[in-house]
């Protein structure tokens, strides 16, 4: 197949004048380079197309292709992740992960949680609020059981999460919310903070073919960031966590559970990662949702986790490619037989 590769590279939005937080999710050069020899591997040829600038370009001139694995995350908006995707299906060409809606409903982490509270998928209690008087509401009785977690509604990468993510008190929170709304310009998620164990879940595949590759302790080593999964802890995890593969069959079942249930009814594809936590009893609980995971080999979560459960990269590469592939063998082709999207018919020629 002739593989088009979609990504954000790191490097030419910090030439633009972006920050390393703003860029955080994503790729480096090495990721490309690594994934697309993982693909030309597996005997398929790649166009590397870049972000969606000049996928619109390429597009515009008439390119196509096949696949495309796209890994784009996006620049604006809390539908950035939606944005590479929905393009693609305006041109009905096939890709890897999530559509459209799945990608623009799980980057909400509280939209998400609805969704899976809804279906029975055990979730910390939590609320959103959009300013700093939503804060003023006695009748909100989360608000009145501290210890509470705070973090942006639609950031990635522990962007806007630090050892003061963890709030006492009303003062703290009141705090720690100025402080987002300040910094990221986006209502604000709270919840109960659970002080146990940390957990992700590796999942590959579709509907009921969807399965867990394996179950990761997240574990800080000590002097690290708080106690928290941190913006900064994940931008040098090799030096500040450690993941280990859970081998507890409790756990793993448990987590495996809200995961695959998280997944499904999300409608994520092909692959994802699922972050579960523990409370102070050990109860574990769905926290949020990854349909485009990361995919350096020995830096993002999801290869460190195949890697460790007997899953090679080149094989999860494939297995990747192969479900999406599965998936748009029976898909709606198009009636014309013009590699051009069809086109708006001028006001002459629409019916009355």
């Amino acid at each position: 197949m002739n593989i088009g590769l979609t990504f954000d590279l790191r490097t030419e939005y910090q030439a633009m004048g972006y920050t390393d937080e703003e860029t955080a999710e994503f790729d480096s050069l090495a990721t490309i380079e690594l994934l697309e020899e993982a693909i030309t591997g597996l005997g398929h040829g790649v166009d590397r197309i870049g972000n969606i600038y000049n996928l619109v370009a390429m597009l515009s001139d008439g390119r196509r292709w096949d696949l495309v694995f796209n890994i784009c995350e996006g620049l604006y908006g809390r539908s950035r992740e939606a944005q590479v995707p929905a393009l693609l299906e305006a041109y009905d060409i096939p890709y890897c992960f999530s559509d459209p809606l799945t990608m623009a409903l799980s980057l909400d982490k509280g939209l998400t949680k609805s969704l899976a509270r809804s279906a029975g998928v055990a979730t910390p209690d939590y609320i959103v609020v959009v300013s700093v008087d939503s804060l003023d509401n006695p009748g909100t009785t989360l608000l009145k059981n501290y210890p509470l977690f705070v973090k942006p509604l639609y950031e990635g990468t522990g962007k806007g999460i630090d050892e003061s993510s963890i709030v006492y008190n009303l003062y703290g929170l009141r705090q720690r919310c100025c402080w987002l709304f300040e910094n990221y310009n986006q209502p604000v998620l709270i919840e109960s903070y659970l002080a146990g164990r940390e957990f992700t879940v590796g999942i590959l595949g579709n509907g009921s073919g969807a399965y867990v590759a394996g179950v990761l302790e997240v574990v800080l080593r000590k002097g690290q960031q708080g106690a928290v999964y941190s913006y900064v802890n994940k931008e040098f995890c090799e030096e500040r966590v450690d993941y280990i593969l859970v081998e507890d069959e409790n756990i793993k079942e448990e987590a495996s559970r809200l995961a695959l249930a998280a997944y499904s009814v999300l409608g994520c594809r092909d692959a994802g990662r699922v972050d579960v936590k523990a409370d102070g009893a050990g109860r574990l609980f769905f926290l949020e949702i990854n349909p485009l995971p990361g995919l350096h080999p020995t830096h993002s979560d999801l290869p460190i986790l195949c890697t460790k459960a007997g899953i090679p990269y080149k094989q999860l590469i494939n297995e990747i490619i192969q479900s999406a592939t599965a998936r748009s063998k029976g898909r709606r082709k198009r009636r014309r037989g013009s590699t051009a999207p069809p086109q708006t018919p001028s006001q002459g020629d629409q019916s009355p």
